[in-house]
């Protein structure tokens, strides 16, 4: 019998080897080819695609056309099913790799019709911006020919992989307006829905300016003097847990060169997005001859299009943040308003087509918000949203020529911080804004709609060499209190992380990179030591029953350290705060199909407005009076924490239940593949309401930092690898060093694959 049983384990290990094996084998069939050559007809000249220790692309040709043609053949190599994945969830054309599935998602994003829009943005492009995005797309096609089978990702779904077009960059771009400004109209919507359930005064008290204001010029909203509304008698029920909406922001700041000892002007730039394998942001170096002289730009590109997003030429560096401004209304119809139903089919894995009818005015794509007609008009559906014109930074000397630009380029409105080698600093509103004086955040009657939609806004204001030599935008209000009438409100951060990223660069005189860095990762809790306060209060008044949880208090480390207990049940108190508070406001509006979710980040002044005021309405049926308001929502936040980690408070600390995950899009549903597809796990650091923003899947999706004409110091650290192939050098490569906060240099190191595409003769 122990022999029988001892073959059996030796033959399930040898079945398992050999099924490993057997993956392994198939994987390594599609593994791109870094050496050798080849020749095509889609350049005029040699082409060379170099790679350093960590797959950065560096890629160098004699001509615009060229290089973007190498840049693509890269992306095609490292990661096409990325490319597939960003331009059909913008199109809404998920539902052909993943069946119905992925039906919901494709509706939400037919909606807008980015397909349509892009063909015909297409076609009014510059003959030169056409070649361009033609050149591109011929590299990826062969790129991804040269690999020769279909990645692992296309063998399990059974999809072809699709030729890549030029409209599609342009998709990819509509990707980004999806990311960055989808939030704008969603959170319309609740106020609409808010204002109507309850009144003017409780949007108003909902979305008052908070205390936390950095604006650069230092002006200040007018606090709100409306008073606490009456919240209408309450029903009981289970508590509800708002959702937040995940903070599709960035921190960037910069100083000029009178604060640096090159005197060259510095800037620091962290995008805060999903995060996700492979990591969004590709590595690349490009080199080319324009004008008769050498041009090189060093940054992150995003794959599917052809030009470097945040970097530097030596000349300049330049960082975004999401700009937040108002880009979108919602346009109340009418009995007279003009409508029409277009179907639009969405193709499903087997070739059946599933109709989706979508229902039109001249106004924008219409919804019903509490069976009432509504149509969106939003940047993203107008001709200027998308264009080429982000290139020119390529070719700018200074600061003067990057904000000449800046009002023609299209993509979704960003804060750009801009310095240039001679010292000089600068912000602007970069992206498509709507030319209407008028923004709302509630709805629109159809007659007062303006024609201005039409058209892009081009008198925006700006900031140059600022006295203080300082600079700084993080998501929140950055234009005077003046402007904010004119450009709106499309959701701004609190502005908690931008007040500490203004406070700590009046702290120094002369910065280097290191001092950039360590602000990046600046993670001091100082917005919530006012719920640490209370909380402590709280628990103190029962010092016996709540000893273990005031010496966590006691001990936070007034930060979203990793050890840190106390920070974990300061940050879940307040979550559990608002969820009690709220509850019955998120539950009317989830009847309407609404919610709180995009509402959120707005709360914190009106949280405490009540917390200080205690008015009787705003008690939550569950409970008799405030206090216990209060107490109860400690006692929730220990339930929930004892359900998910256990009842062992040291399993609570902070870079436990924040801790960073990083998954790749199939693991969830193939567990067994995890392992070999996600990256390793790492200790959370960091939080909202901070400089280093992190969540268990979210947070700076690259670091980056430079002062042109001083590269040898430049830092960019990227969360992931360079390749979507997990058997590649590349797939992992600079993620432990994101994790450890290492200097990783922005300029190519040791170059050791070398593949040089020559033309057709």
């Amino acid at each position: 019998m122990f022999k029988v049983i001892k073959r059996l384990l030796l033959l399930i290990v040898i079945l398992g080897l050999a099924s490993t094996a057997v993956v392994y084998g198939v994987l390594s069939l599609s593994l791109p080819a870094l050496d050798g050559n080849g020749r095509s007809n889609a350049v005029v000249e040699p082409v060379k695609i170099s790679r350093d220790a960590l797959g950065q692309a560096v890629i160098n040709a004699n001509s615009r056309n060229d290089v973007a043609y190498g840049l693509g053949y890269a992306h095609g190599q490292d990661r096409f099913f990325q490319m597939d994945l960003l331009r059909r969830n913008a199109a809404g054309e998920l539902s052909e790799l993943f069946g119905e599935a992925a039906l919901g998602l494709d509706k939400k994003m037919r909606f807008h019709q980015l397909r349509k829009r892009s063909q015909i943005i297409l076609q009014t492009l510059p003959e030169t911006d056409k070649q361009l995005l033609k050149s591109y797309a011929q590299g990826v096609n062969e790129g991804l020919a040269q690999v020769g089978y279909s990645s692992f990702e296309y063998l399990l779904t059974g999809a072809p992989q699709k030729p890549w077009q030029s409209e599609d960059s342009l998709l990819v771009i509509f990707s980004m307006y999806l990311d960055l400004q989808s939030a704008t109209f969603e959170r319309d919507q609740a106020l609409i829905q808010i204002e109507q359930a309850y009144t003017k005064q409780m949007v108003d008290f909902l979305t008052q300016p908070s205390k936390y204001q950095a604006a650069l010029d230092g002006s200040k909203l007018a606090p709100y003097s409306g008073g606490i509304p009456t919240l209408p008698t309450q029903t009981q029920h289970t508590v509800k847990s708002i959702e937040a909406n995940q903070e599709r922001g960035s921190n960037n700041w910069a100083v000029t060169g009178a604060l640096t000892k090159t005197g060259a002007g510095m800037v620091s730039d962290d995008m805060h997005l999903s995060m996700a394998v492979p990591a969004i942001w590709y590595r690349a170096q490009l080199n080319y001859i324009q004008n008769g002289k050498p041009a090189q730009v060093t940054g992150v590109s995003l794959p599917g299009a052809p030009a470097i997003v945040v970097g530097t030429n030596n000349n300049i560096a330049w960082g975004f943040t999401n700009g937040y401004l108002d880009t979108a209304d919602w346009i109340a119809l009418n009995d007279d308003s003009k409508t029409w139903q277009v179907d639009e089919p969405i193709a499903l894995p087997d070739g059946e087509v599933e109709n989706y009818s979508l229902l039109l005015s001249e106004y924008g794509p219409v919804k019903y918000i509490n069976e009432k007609p509504y149509a969106l008009s939003w940047a993203a559906h107008q001709p200027y949203a998308v264009n080429m014109q982000l290139l020119k930074l390529e070719q700018a000397k200074t600061v003067d020529d990057a904000l000449a630009v800046a009002s023609d380029v299209g993509i979704p409105v960003q804060n750009l911080i801009v310095v240039d080698s001679q010292g000089n600093a600068a912000w602007k509103n970069m992206g498509g804004i709507p030319a209407r004086k008028t923004p709302s955040e509630l709805g629109v009657n159809a007659d007062d709609y303006s024609v201005l939609w039409q058209q892009n806004e081009l008198q925006r204001p700006f900031i140059k060499n600022p006295k203080s030599g300082r600079l700084w935008t993080g998501n929140s209000r950055v234009v005077s209190a003046e402007d904010n009438a004119r450009f709106g409100n499309g959701g701004y951060a609190l502005g908690a992380r931008s007040s500490q990223i203004r406070d700590r660069l009046f702290e120094k005189q002369t910065f280097a990179e290191s001092d950039f860095y360590a602000l990046q990762l600046d993670n001091q809790a100082r917005f919530l030591m006012p719920w640490h306060a209370l909380l402590l209060k709280q628990l103190k008044a029962d010092q016996t029953k709540n000893q273990q949880y005031i010496t966590a208090l006691e001990n936070w480390q007034q930060c979203a350290c990793s050890t840190s207990i106390g920070y974990t049940l300061v940050k879940r108190y307040r979550d559990e705060v608002i969820n009690i508070l709220f509850s019955n406001i998120e539950s009317q509006l989830n009847q309407q199909q609404g919610t709180l979710k995009y509402v959120k980040r707005d709360l914190e002044p009106a949280v405490w407005q009540l917390i200080n005021n205690k008015p009787d309405t705003w008690i939550n049926p569950q409970f008799k009076s405030w206090d216990a308001q209060l107490h109860g929502a400690f006692n929730q936040t220990i339930t929930k924490l004892t359900e998910q980690f256990g009842n062992n408070v040291q399993s609570w600390q902070w870079g436990k239940v924040n801790e960073l995950v990083i998954e790749h899009p199939f693991a969830k549903q193939m567990p067994l593949l995890a392992k070999l597809l996600n990256m390793p796990t790492a200790a959370g650091f960091g939080d909202s309401y901070m400089p280093a923003v992190q969540g268990r899947s979210f947070g700076a999706s690259q670091r980056f930092i430079a002062q042109p004409g001083h590269l040898e110091h430049a830092i960019l650290a990227i969360p992931g690898g360079q390749s979507g192939h997990p058997l590649s050098e590349f797939y992992r490569a600079g993620f432990s060093d994101y994790v450890e906060g290492k200097h990783t240099p922005l300029l190519p190191q040791t170059l050791i694959h070398q593949i040089v595409i020559s033309p057709v003769k």
